[in-house]
Formats: structure tokens, sequence, C-alpha cells
């Protein structure tokens, strides 16, 4: 199951690659959505979350290579005053899945920043295999579990018209603490 001799390196997205890298994205998510809740008319995760996620202030994105071919990305919220970052978006294109990249990638994120002292993340209760990978693979521990009695704090759930996107109103919160 997979190789484990990966040279993999973290590469940071360019301004003329985000169209490309975003659709990225959206093929990878939208597949396991609709592996979960049925077809989607509208890209998963949507053109203004992802933008919004790749121009923050504190915002790193990276393609995740090996051996400079890109076999997914990842979209990191990196606070060096707190030292509390995030995993906003991370991903491996179906292609590449089950061949362990996503552990060695995730490796990888560790390494480049050594000093977080806390990451976190975020993911749709239905996605056992995020689940999976995460507490089995990463060693992240579930710490909170949004749902309609406990909803999600997040400021742009808060504006969404026509309710919450696929699952997003039912998510494990993840933390692992590293120091």
């Amino acid at each position: 199951m997979g190789n484990t001799n990966f040279m993999i390196t973290l590469k940071p997205v360019r301004e003329e690659e985000l169209q490309d890298f975003k659709k990225r994205i959206q093929e990878a998510f939208r597949i396991a959505v609709e592996e979960n809740v049925g077809k989607q008319d509208e890209p998963i995760p949507d053109d203004r979350e992802l933008e919004e996620a790749f121009y923050g202030s504190d915002t790193m994105v990276y393609h995740i290579l090996q051996c400079n071919e890109k076999v997914g990305g990842a979209v990191l919220g990196i606070h060096p005053a707190t030292q509390r970052n995030s995993l906003d978006f991370f991903f491996i294109s179906p292609k590449y899945h089950n061949e362990g990249f996503g552990q060695a990638a995730w490796k990888a994120i560790e390494e480049k920043y050594p000093d977080t002292e806390v990451w976190e993340t975020v993911t749709p209760y239905f996605e056992k295999r995020n689940i999976h990978f995460y507490v089995n693979k990463c060693g992240f521990k579930i710490v909170k579990f949004w749902n309609e009695y406990y909803p999600e704090p997040h400021e742009f759930l808060k504006e969404i018209e026509n309710g919450l996107p696929y699952g997003c109103d039912e998510s494990f919160y993840f933390e692992k603490v590293m120091k």
C-alpha cells in the first residue's frame, strides 16, 4: 500500500497558478462530497471561500510535489505571534489517493513550521477518510463537534443565505499539540 520513499516538497503557488490550483482543490473535494451527499451543482468549496483563504494576511498556499510532480496542495494559516497554525485546505489529487502522499505531505508541512505549538483543522462529519487520516495517521485529536446544538463560529458560515454547504453544519474540529 503505497511507496514510502517520497521526495515531497512544498512549493509556493504563484499568483498566475491560483485558478488552476483552485480547480484542483474543487475536483478533490467534489468527489468526496458527492460520494457522501450526492451531486452538487456548485463548486466545493465555492470560489469566494477559496479566494478569501488564498489572500488572507497570514496565508501560505503550496503545491505538494513528489519529484516535481503536483500530487496535491495545502492552504495554511501561519500565525507567528501565537504559533497556533491552521490547515485550512489540504488535498491529494484523487489519482494519488492511497499511496501515502498525504501522510508524507503532512510530515513535510510539520517540518517546514517547526515552531508551531498547535495545528488546527476542520472536516465535515461524513468525511470518514479525512477523520481517519487526521486522527490515525497524523496524530490530531478531535476537540469539538460543531452541530445544530453547538454551531460552528466562523463568520463566513453566518453569511451564507441558503444554508450551510455540504455538511458544514456538522463538522469536527481537530487540534494537534506539538509542544
